[in-house]
């Protein structure tokens, strides 16, 4: 369970600095006609004027259904994806305070050691060529941090953090179940000592044993390593076991951001409502009242 009640969190985020400051973000893509000359006809918004912050230390949950724009929205942020307009003003080690909008490749790729990403899909998310010391230790390589004895005593230290053995580290991919992969993940993204890491789906794939064991190492990785996370999932039992606060996008649109509790016990907005209302539930009487009021 999250290691805070409500009230110490609301004090807690109250004397951080946010971490990510993300202003009036949009991401359009264009729509062209199906006729023998191309042309542009209109524009899909897939995440319209979103705003939010993340406060150092926190975890901040977004949910929606499939389609709502939370994969859209983190990988603009990162700049997997290049934003249309808006902000996202990341407190830098390195750089200082920026906005990662406006950042050329260059300054990203200093960035991009401080803000990690641990994918949906932990088998696709691997190269099945390499082994795992070599998936692990593949940031480093490719931004010069470390070689030879020094490369791999780092490889080591973050696969004992996430509980892998020294012995996984000549193996493939596949010869690892669905949580060892995200293990071996989460463990490519801790090697770089990041500020922020970015969980897109990162427990959807996995049977519900294994991602209370992965949500249980991300709890205690975050208190031991003084993580940030933003984390994105649409399983809103996984949410509230984990996060600090919790925004809610709904065609593209933050409609409803707060403290995970208090959002759960009194929702504001209707498809909030309709989203809890969707939670299954052990009692079969149980009315869905959220549902049926909205």
């Amino acid at each position: 369970m999250k290691r805070e009640t409500e009230a110490d969190n609301e004090m807690a985020l109250g004397n951080k600095e946010p971490l990510l400051q993300v202003k009036s973000l949009c991401a359009y893509f264009p729509i062209y006609n199906e006729g023998f000359v191309r042309k542009q006809i209109d524009v899909a918004r897939a995440v319209e004027d979103v705003s939010f912050d993340v406060f150092k230390g926190e975890t901040l949950g977004i949910v929606g259904e499939s389609g709502s724009g939370k994969t859209t929205c983190v990988r603009s942020i990162i700049r997997a994806l290049k934003p249309t307009s808006g902000k996202v003003i990341f407190e830098s080690k390195t750089l200082g305070k920026v906005d990662l909008a406006l950042l050329e490749e260059r300054q990203m790729k200093q960035v991009w050691r401080e803000i990690q990403m641990v994918f949906q899909d932990p088998f696709s998310s691997l190269n099945p060529r390499m082994t795992v010391g070599e998936i692990i230790a593949e940031p480093m390589v490719i931004h010069k941090l470390a070689a030879g004895e020094a490369l791999e005593r780092k490889v080591l230290s973050v696969m004992e953090k996430v509980g892998l053995s020294p012995g996984h580290r000549e193996r493939y991919p596949h010869a690892f179940s669905g949580g060892q992969r995200q293990r071996i993940g989460i463990a490519r993204a801790l090697i770089m000592n990041p500020s922020l890491v970015i969980a897109d789906e990162a427990v959807s794939a996995l049977d519900v044993s294994v991602q209370a064991q992965i949500i249980n190492l991300l709890q205690d990785l975050q208190e031991e390593l003084d993580l940030t996370y933003l984390f994105v999932a649409h399983d809103l039992s996984v949410v509230r076991h984990i996060c600090d606060r919790v925004a809610v996008m709904y065609q593209g649109k933050i409609v409803e951001i707060g403290e995970t509790e208090s959002l759960f016990a009194q929702p504001k907005h209707a498809y909030t409502q309709s989203l809890l209302a969707s939670i299954p539930s052990p009692d079969p009487d149980r009315r869905m009242e959220y549902l049926e009021s909205s």
